[in-house]
């Protein structure tokens, strides 16, 4: 290792020590002779004094963001000058050698909290973003709460499984991304908006418990809820019914909160049915809370019982409330669409949905007549979904399970207002990234390699 300590580690004890550290130069306070440099890394800050016209010589070139590495003695402040707000604040290191590991041009912002930047700047150098130690705590955050819940889920004999990302185009309410098939040409694959039918197989494959933190990409129109790329807690289960998926969520999320929070949640959640939210809040995701403003509060909710269709005003014809896949209340469809009720649940938290899952069909003549209500002929139906179909033929066990958006959830737990805050790499409202340009042209030797051409 290049260092013997990190910059939040030193304190009192010490004192004495010949210590080595790197990292990035914060800020720089010149008193004549004597220079105090405040050097940072991830885990925090450690204030370094240079003493002395020949040292001091040698760093007047040190400014914001170079990487240096230094050696010196660890001594304690000076009395007046101990900030006890920090873990290093009542020494400095009296620096001896100091090298220069790499420079940096001047930062478009400063690498500070209480500096504001615009979110074109900090999503265009979003390595620079990354530094500022409460942007870096988030991603922080969601390495614990995804921790948290692969170590619950094994405890729970969960097996992780990672499903294809070049899959086959099955629209599930969404736009497609669609990707050539340079050696099929006129073909393509499309990347996948959920693992849904995959983690069906997985269930008629007997895994029975299946979990995975699964990448999941929609062309749609963005708002601050939404992005093109997202990530989720997919699960699936075979013989359950509703209230297992409930109980496990509650204990999952328990478990969480105090891993990666140290917050005891109250379980049960409430539950409501949709009929009952849309009567008393006039909406599917109430927010529970006495005081609406109030952030680290988290009210959860269960919604129940949605209908299975909704008609389409627009284009005359039922669709899917949630998905095609859903399983109905009763296994015999009535007359009247509009009343047949889903075996479908989301869960709302302070008014956000962070979860949505269902019982599955899992019978191939009750899919069949799903398909045929919601005008997806027969050949169409076996384009699309084929090998679905096929493998209900072969004896399917009841299944259902839910996916949670971790981007909201950790959003929510984040106090902020969109998801991009709990995203590495985020886009823009546009779906663009600041950072590398993407979308960006391709060559025509490319577009030639795939059949393919543009149209100006």
């Amino acid at each position: 290792m290049l260092r013997t300590h990190n910059c939040a580690e030193l304190n009192e004890k010490h004192i004495g020590e010949t210590v080595t550290l790197c990292g990035w130069v914060h800020s720089r306070r010149d008193h004549g002779n004597i220079v105090f440099i405040d050097l940072r890394d991830k885990r925090g800050i450690t204030q370094l004094v240079f003493w002395g016209r020949e040292i001091v010589n040698k760093i007047s070139d040190l400014r914001s963001e170079y990487v240096i590495k230094i050696c010196g003695k660890v001594n304690q402040r000076p009395k007046g000058t101990q900030n006890p707000k920090m873990h290093t604040g009542q020494i400095e290191v009296a620096v001896s050698e100091c090298e220069v590991l790499n420079v940096s041009k001047p930062p478009p912002f400063e690498i500070d909290k209480d500096i504001e930047a615009t979110e074109e700047a900090r999503f265009t150098f979003r390595y620079l973003d990354l530094r500022r130690p409460h942007v870096a705590q988030k991603l922080l955050l969601r390495h614990k709460i995804i921790k948290a819940m692969r170590d619950f889920l094994d405890s729970r004999e969960f097996i992780e499984v990672e499903t294809p990302l070049l899959t086959k185009s099955t629209p599930e309410g969404a736009r497609d991304y669609l990707v050539a098939s340079r050696l099929n040409p006129g073909k393509f694959y499309a990347l996948p908006q959920s693992p849904q039918l995959f983690k069906q197989i997985l269930m008629i494959s007997g895994l029975e418990k299946y979990f995975q933190i699964a990448k999941c990409l929609r062309d749609e129109d963005l708002r601050a809820d939404r992005q093109p790329e997202f990530t989720q807690l997919d699960i699936e289960m075979s013989y359950i019914e509703e209230e297992d998926i409930f109980s496990l969520i509650e204990e999952l999320l328990r478990y969480v909160f105090a891993q990666a929070l140290n917050i005891s949640l109250a379980t049960p959640f409430p539950r409501l049915s949709y009929q009952k939210a849309q009567d008393k809040y006039q909406t599917d995701k109430p927010d529970l809370r006495a005081d609406k403003t109030d952030k680290k509060e988290f009210k959860f909710v269960w919604i129940k019982e949605f209908p299975l269709f909704k008609y389409n005003q627009e284009e005359k014809k039922w669709e899917s409330e949630h998905h095609p896949f859903t399983a109905p209340s009763d296994n015999e469809l009535s007359q009247d669409l509009g009343k047949i009720g889903a075996r479908a649940y989301d869960l709302v938290l302070n008014g956000v949905e962070i979860a949505s899952g269902s019982m599955r069909i899992h019978q191939r003549r009750l899919q069949e007549e799903i398909f045929k209500v919601l005008k997806i002929s027969t050949k169409e139906a076996n384009e699309r979904f084929g090998f679905l179909l096929r493998a209900l033929d072969y004896g399917a066990p009841p299944h259902g399970g839910i996916a949670l958006g971790l981007d909201r959830f950790i959003a929510q737990l984040n106090g902020d207002t969109t998801i991009r805050e709990a995203i590495a790499f985020p886009k823009t409202q546009k779906g663009l990234c600041l950072l590398t340009g993407a979308p960006s042209y391709v060559s025509a030797q490319q577009l030639k390699e795939l059949g393919l051409s543009i149209k100006k």
